[in-house]
């Protein structure tokens, strides 16, 4: 059962259920994938599962971006309604792997492939991200990579 499936599935049981904000974000994300479908079936490719996975990564990052947002702006009941979609979505992905695999997993291939100084880092960071893709947060091993290679963080204007 694909993805698309599986979310078309718990709609309805949503939909019995009364459940407005489950209901709605999984219609969010329902549209997110036929969206990813028709792009696809334009280009000639079939959907596969990884395609299923990033749209619902960008659905994600979306919530987090407006929960970050929303935070700062002051707004409680929207940070709370962002957060509960986050986690709707989060149901879907993949489990998350933690932040000390992240790094063992960094250490690993910063060894294999040499990877020591900040101008290693345009070698390390695609290497570490074809791994974990969808299975982590890219700012979080974005961060970690920087960490390993001492480059210094910049606060993002």
């Amino acid at each position: 059962m694909t993805l698309k499936d599986t979310i078309s599935n718990d709609l309805k049981t949503a939909m019995k259920g009364g459940d407005k904000l489950r209901l709605e974000t999984l219609r969010t994300l329902r549209a997110t994938l036929m969206e990813k479908e028709i792009e696809k079936r334009g280009s000639g490719n079939a959907m596969s599962q990884d395609d299923e996975i990033a749209a619902l990564n960008t659905a994600a990052k979306k919530r987090r971006e407006s929960i970050e947002q929303f935070e700062k702006g002051g707004r409680p009941e929207l940070v709370a309604q962002e957060s509960a979609e986050l986690a709707i979505i989060m149901e879907y992905l993949p489990k998350q792997i933690g932040e000390s695999d992240i790094i063992s997993m960094i250490d690993n291939i910063a060894k294999e492939i040499n990877a020591a100084s900040p101008q290693d880092f345009n070698k390390l960071m695609p290497a570490v991200m074809k791994l974990l893709k969808g299975k982590a947060d890219g700012r979080l091993v974005q961060t970690l990579v920087k960490k390993r290679l001492c480059m210094p963080e910049r606060e993002e204007s």
